[in-house]
């Protein structure tokens, strides 16, 4: 059973999310012949205050 995490930046609509969660479902079981029942997605989003470039939090940056 394939269990792929993905980190990123809180502040996507929920559509998004639900959007990433189904692409990326469909790529893993086209990639690996697993049936789509058997992928796990987990999506945990990070405050910008959490998330450090180049040495600064994204929320300093502005991103």
């Amino acid at each position: 059973m394939p269990l792929i995490q993905i980190s990123m930046m809180e502040g996507r609509p929920p559509e998004k999310i639900e959007a990433l969660i189904k692409n990326v479902t469909a790529t893993v079981s086209e990639t690996l012949d697993a049936p789509k029942e058997n992928i796990r997605i987990l999506v945990t989003e990070l405050p910008k205050t959490h998330w450090g470039i180049g040495g600064k939090s994204a929320k300093q940056l502005g991103k």
